[in-house]
């Protein structure tokens, strides 16, 4: 990790010509400014500004000034650009004019869910994500709608063709001091997965941001589409962001899972925020049944192991969420179920998916006992909309 001025020798000492600093905006995409090295010493003592009245959902006309602050602990250099003349990386604290954090910055609210955890509960967090996507090639009229290959699940090449693109991927990721898990294909036609161990929230979701921008980099180099979309094709599956959490006080976990599980409606509508969320949720085999088991991928949370005080694993959200708001609330689920001590229903060891010949009445009669998530972004918001829960730690 950089300090101030640590950061400052390496701009002067690798001929560093220019500096994005980037934030993120509401929705979770990322947004930056791009500034020369001698300006460098400004943005880490006024910050940089910006309009925020033309970020969708920041501020409006008359209080538009917002400051970007760097971070120099995220410094990283882009390794696609040139190597003369370079171009670093940062991600910024957003705050006002007068100094104050902005409480919409989704990273500062991420930095005060992690505080609250550690100060009061002396619980660190940390996540692992498990990311799903597809590459497409671009038709005769430049539109991305031709998967990339026809391979399944984990298979080699020459079926699965995104080998190559896959370890492009993973050695830039590498040079922006990231180190992905594993890789390989996943189960629709083009389909890719790449998986990271868990660190630090903030840690995580930053990864997370600068990796979906990796990607759609190097497939666009390699003349391609990376498409993080729920779903992208009807027929096939689906692309999902599987959550992976587990704390340093391991007795928690399982009023950590309780408290996850009581809040789950209401945090749907920041796990899976589009339109196109619920195509994918309406799937056969996604977990949409609120509960849990031991390797039981049925169930919204799966506890990879005997032990549910090692880790969890929730399998519902997708990439259209903002990451850092997704963390911020699962966290305050997590406090919530320690504050409450919610109780923790038995594990499900049932199959929960539908299976091809059972009749739709005989499943909803199976598996009428449980509470499903939200079933599109209309009911899904509404139910975040109503929370106390959710109004306590964010404005929307």
């Amino acid at each position: 990790m950089y300090s101030k001025s640590e950061v400052i020798d390496y701009i002067n000492e690798e001929d560093v010509k220019f500096i994005r600093l980037a934030y993120i905006d509401f929705s979770g995409k990322q947004k930056n400014v791009s500034i020369l090295a001698g300006e460098l010493e400004r943005a880490f003592s006024e910050g940089i500004s910006f309009d925020a009245s033309a970020i969708e959902g920041f501020q409006d006309s008359a209080t538009s000034d917002l400051f970007l602050h760097p971070d120099p602990s995220t410094l990283s250099l882009i390794p696609w650009r040139p190597t003369s003349g370079k171009v670093v990386r940062m991600f910024c604290d957003i705050k006002y004019p007068n100094g104050k954090p902005y409480e919409k910055d989704c990273r500062y609210l991420l930095k005060q869910a992690v505080k609250k955890a550690k100060e009061e509960y002396s619980l660190e967090f940390k996540f692992g994500t498990e990311f799903e996507f597809y590459l497409f090639r671009f038709n005769e009229v430049s539109y991305p709608s031709v998967p990339f290959d026809d391979a399944g699940y984990m298979d080699i090449s020459p079926d699965d063709k995104g080998e190559n693109i896959r370890r492009e991927i993973n050695f830039t990721l590498e040079q922006m001091g990231i180190t992905p898990e594993l890789s390989h294909h996943e189960a629709g036609p083009g389909q890719n997965e790449i998986d990271f161990r868990s660190s630090d929230a903030q840690t995580a979701a930053d990864n997370a941001s600068t990796f979906k921008w990796v990607v759609r980099t190097k497939a666009e180099s390699n003349g391609l589409y990376a498409d993080f979309s729920p779903k992208p094709l009807p027929k096939k599956p689906g692309n999902g962001l599987h959550i992976n959490i587990s704390v340093n006080r391991a007795e928690k976990m399982p009023q950590i899972l309780a408290g996850i599980l009581e809040h789950l409606s209401e945090l749907t509508y920041f796990l899976n925020s589009s339109d196109n969320s619920y195509a994918r949720i309406k799937s056969p085999k996604v977990p949409k049944i609120i509960s849990w088991g031991v390797q039981n991928r049925s169930c919204v949370i799966r506890v990879p192991s005997k032990n549910q005080n090692e880790r969890i694993q929730l399998r519902s959200p997708d990439s259209t969420c903002n990451i850092y708001l997704a963390f911020t609330l699962l966290i305050y689920a997590a406090l919530d179920g320690i504050e409450n001590d919610y109780p923790l229903p038995e594990p499900v060891k049932e199959n929960l998916f539908q299976s091809k010949n059972e009749s739709d009445e005989a499943f909803i009669k199976r598996t009428a006992k449980f509470k499903t998530i939200p079933q599109s972004l209309g009911q899904a918001k509404d139910i975040a909309k109503k929370s106390e829960f959710i109004r306590r730690y964010i404005k929307f």
